[in-house]
């Protein structure tokens, strides 16, 4: 018998309809094919359900993110002369991206290695990365790394080994209260509060001074309940750059150890606010010697510029290596309901890097020019600033340290930056030195000169 379908030949579209049309009806493919039309058309009354009002039409618009949305303004901006300083991200002179050249170098290495492939990474990331991500933040010689004692898991970047970090604590710590400094990185209390721990603050910068609010601290953290939480920012703290000295520090491990205060770092600036490895990762060191524990999250974003490839690590210290391994297979149960396992490339430009002395040389190389330029920036702000007689006293610039810069402006004054001057920064009056140029430091100046003289 002649088969109906070589007989009559059906275009693939329709051949595939007249057999999904006979599966479903049981009709011959003849048949099927006949009344395909109608039978697989939309109802009449399919139109009236797409013209309801939508399930979501309650939902209100949300606010912009009060950092990105600082760049969302300045791109709708067709000023020639508008300066965006709320990002957190390196510039050049020229006012451009920056890749580093070592980073290019270790990505060429990695697309020409033709054993390399696309797999998974473990649950816990790339093995290199955790071992070497550890020896940089804690030293090659840390007693914590000698006795196995840390467990580190490869995460997207500072943001989500802060995260991690917290549904950690908030599931097998026995105190859910965590004190982070007031101000601080304006995502830390969501972080954290969706994490499943409460936020408190502590007193930090002090507006009078333009610096660090010490006693302010210590009060705080001396009234703070037993083995809370405690978040601290490694280096370069974000938004003031204002950070304790080494012999502040010391304070603030011997206080929080006597009470049992759990130390959080969260080092997202480690050689990018000195222009050296060692010296940015001395707060978390002091409190890894005493040989007691503590958690650190890292961010290789500003310091291999990296922001995109959302590469960073969590490291829990722990007491003995046994509790370090139970640690590593619980930060495993976190992980896997969340993202399942981390990115491979950039975490793999990292390993590439830290594992090779000399692309870690040119590494360090290219992060202290990128620290002495921002470094330059802050004395050429602040020259220009004393130079035309600009009321106020304004040293904390040279003081401060890292990315970022608390520069005292008000709400007001920043509005009227942007409005008069185009110049775009969060309204706390934050701006981003690596956001300045030898070019745009009059401009900017000029500015702040206007808006203090004309604004309260």
């Amino acid at each position: 018998m002649e088969d109906a379908n070589v007989s009559h030949p059906l275009p693939s579209a329709n051949r595939r309809l007249s057999n999904l049309a006979h599966h479903l009806t049981g009709h011959s493919p003849a048949m099927a094919s006949e009344s395909h039309s109608s039978a697989l058309s939309p109802s009449p009354t399919a139109g009236s359900y797409g013209a309801a009002a939508s399930v979501f039409a309650g939902i209100l618009q949300a606010p912009e993110d009060p950092i990105l949305g600082v760049t969302v303004a300045y791109n709708k901006d067709p000023s020639p002369v508008k300066v965006n300083l709320g990002v957190g991200a390196y510039r050049t002179e020229e006012g451009k991206p920056l890749v580093l050249n070592v980073v290019r170098k270790a990505e060429q290495l990695l697309v020409n290695d033709p054993v390399r492939v696309k797999e998974y990474l473990p649950i816990t990331g790339l093995a290199d990365f955790n071992k070497l991500s550890a020896k940089l933040i804690f030293g090659a010689d840390s007693p914590a790394i000698r006795e196995n004692r840390v467990a580190t898991v490869q995460c997207l970047s500072g943001t989500g080994s802060l995260r991690v970090g917290g549904e950690f604590l908030a599931r097998h710590y026995h105190e859910r209260t965590i004190y982070i400094p007031q101000p601080t990185w304006g995502n830390h209390p969501k972080i954290f509060t969706l994490a499943g721990l409460a936020v408190k603050y502590y007193r930090y910068y002090d507006p009078a001074t333009r610096g660090l609010n010490f006693n302010g601290l210590l009060e705080d953290l001396s009234s703070a309940p037993t083995g809370a939480i405690v978040l601290l920012h490694a280096c370069a703290h974000n938004p003031t750059g204002v950070d304790p000295t080494l012999e502040q520090w010391e304070q603030i491990r011997l206080l929080m150890r006597s009470k049992e205060l759990l130390p959080f770092f969260d080092s997202a600036y480690q050689g990018f606010a000195s222009g050296s490895l060692d010296a940015d990762a001395q707060s978390v060191r002091i409190f890894v010697a005493d040989g007691g524990e503590c958690l650190a999250a890292q961010s290789y974003a500003k310091n291999m510029g990296l922001y995109g490839e959302r590469v960073g690590a969590l490291s829990i210290v722990c007491k003995s290596s046994d509790v370090a391994a139970r640690v590593e297979s619980q930060l495993k149960l976190v992980i896997r309901p969340m993202y399942s396992n981390p990115p491979i490339h950039g975490a793999s430009i990292v390993a590439t890097i830290l594992k090779n002395s000399e692309m870690y040389n040119e590494w360090t190389a290219e992060l202290k020019m990128m620290a002495d330029r921002i470094i330059s920036m802050r004395k050429q702000l602040f020259g220009a600033l004393h130079e035309r007689g600009t009321p106020g006293d304004w040293s904390h610039i040279i003081k401060q340290i890292g990315m970022f810069t608390f520069t005292g402006l008000n709400r007001e004054q920043v509005a009227f930056m942007t409005k008069e001057f185009h110049i775009y920064m969060t309204s706390d009056g934050r701006i981003s030195m690596a956001g300045l140029s030898s070019k745009t430091v009059p401009h900017l100046s000029d500015a702040i000169h206007a808006a203090v003289t004309r604004i309260n």
